[in-house]
């Protein structure tokens, strides 16, 4: 039988912590970034957390919303009416329903590069320096629909895990293990001993077509992305092995960095 929510109806009650004043940002003062529980909101979204390696710690909705989840023992589990929840988080939320996990570690370098199986062809997405957590999630919501095996982040990037990244990924970033490249751009030599064909994406006239990468000939592709706007630093260019660009109409010299990693997942597939 599913477990029967508990009513809040003090904002302020201690049992719904995990879940209060949300729009501060992604972390608590005082806190480390990249520190307390994953908030995920939206039923889809929900149920890929619970289907996911986290651990859920508690879920919060409004009734009838939280008894529909099969969750497993010892998952607290809540309900209050919208306007007690919208005190609690901050704001209007119209997903009717939030659900907070423990954190996970990134994951080894060594055996995110290597994969399940090594001889098994990977593909990868390298980010530096991409600092919005939206596009963070949005790349991440592509890569999982369109076979991107895993993140490599550098030092600069958002958190993957961060509330508006796991939003625009539908939850999806949940089931995409990362890692961190302390080492920048050098680490990228990681890569290229694991057998990877690094593949940095430019809008520079001097880079190669992106068609002309022939996946079936790398089995083994990491593609390279930098921020909205300045993009890749000239460093992490000159650090992979191709510079490639996605061909555009005249008149448009590049796309959002989102955009471009769809483009680039789907073409390298």
């Amino acid at each position: 039988m599913p477990l029967e929510p508990a009513t809040i109806t003090d904002p302020d009650d201690p049992r719904v912590a995990d879940f209060r004043d949300l729009k501060a940002g992604d972390r608590r003062p005082g806190t480390e970034r990249g520190t307390g529980p994953v908030i995920v909101e939206g039923v889809p979204a929900v149920q890929r957390l619970l289907a996911s390696p986290y651990r859920v710690r508690a879920v919060l909705g409004v009734p009838g919303r939280v008894a529909a989840f099969d969750l497993p023992e010892g998952v607290a589990a809540y309900e209050a009416d919208k306007w007690v929840l919208s005190e609690v988080i901050g704001f209007r939320l119209t997903r009717a329903v939030l659900a907070s996990a423990d954190r996970r570690p990134p994951a080894d370098l060594d055996a995110l590069l290597a994969g399940p199986d090594p001889a098994a062809p990977r593909r990868l997405a390298v980010l530096e320096a991409l600092n919005d957590a939206e596009n963070l999630g949005s790349i991440a919501r592509s890569a999982v629909a369109l076979g991107i095996d895993g993140l490599l982040l550098d030092p600069r990037c958002a958190d993957p895990l961060y509330r508006r990244s796991v939003r625009v990924s539908m939850g999806h970033v949940l089931a995409l293990p990362f890692a961190v490249l302390r080492e920048w751009p050098g680490g990228l030599d990681r890569l290229h001993e694991a057998g990877y064909l690094t593949v940095a994406l430019t809008p520079a006239d001097d880079a190669v077509d992106l068609a002309e990468v022939d996946p079936r000939a790398h089995p083994r592709t990491a593609v390279l992305l930098g921020a909205e706007g300045p993009g890749l630093t000239p460093e992490a260019q000159r650090a992979a092995r191709v510079r490639a660009r996605i061909p555009m109409r005249a008149g448009v010299d590049s796309l959002g960095v989102a955009a471009a990693a769809a483009v680039a997942f789907a073409t390298l597939r």
